[in-house]
């Protein structure tokens, strides 16, 4: 059973890292409020929305608030690079949204003039508006790889059948 485990903490590892490499083909793109293509411009959670749709086919909640509600929450000193962090930038809990990448940095839309970057975590602006982490990728089932599916999921006998026999140990 070692080996499947393996196996989807490595698929799971590089849907994270597509998610990062995707997010860097962003970086540039002009921001919009409510926008949700790199065509028309992307806001925060229009950016997180994308990546996740294009690299998944998963498609996530339209705001910051809502993507807060999904996944796992996690700890700033256990982010793994495709979580989402979140920040209190417009007087209200988790107004803005990014997706970590790892070394102490994350992707964003920033705001109205601006365009996609990459910033510092831990800079005072971010460090002081700091709402929360989630992780996505490996946690909800759609984002789970195949192969966790089925190593994981128990198998429910119609009720009319018989008892299926348990493997040994």
């Amino acid at each position: 059973m070692e080996q499947p485990a393996r196996d989807v903490a490595a698929a799971a590892l590089q849907r994270a890292q597509d998610l990062v490499l995707y997010a860097f083909s962003l970086i540039g793109v002009d921001y919009k409020f409510g926008g949700s293509t790199p065509d028309s411009g992307l806001d925060c959670s229009g950016l997180v929305r994308y990546v996740f749709q294009e690299v998944t086919g998963v498609t996530l909640p339209r705001t910051a608030q809502e993507l807060s509600r999904l996944g796992k929450k996690v700890d700033p000193r256990d982010l793994k690079p495709g979580d989402l962090v979140f920040f209190n930038t417009r007087r209200f809990a988790f107004s803005h949204v990014g997706i970590f990448l790892g070394d102490g940095r994350f992707i964003h839309a920033p705001s109205r003039g601006r365009e996609v970057e990459i910033v510092a975590f831990d800079g005072p602006y971010w460090k002081r508006r700091f709402d929360g982490a989630r992780r996505l990728v490996g946690v909800l089932p759609s984002l789970v790889p195949t192969a966790a599916a089925q190593a994981f999921v128990p198998v429910i006998p119609a009720q009319d059948a018989e008892e299926p026999e348990l493997p040994s140990r």
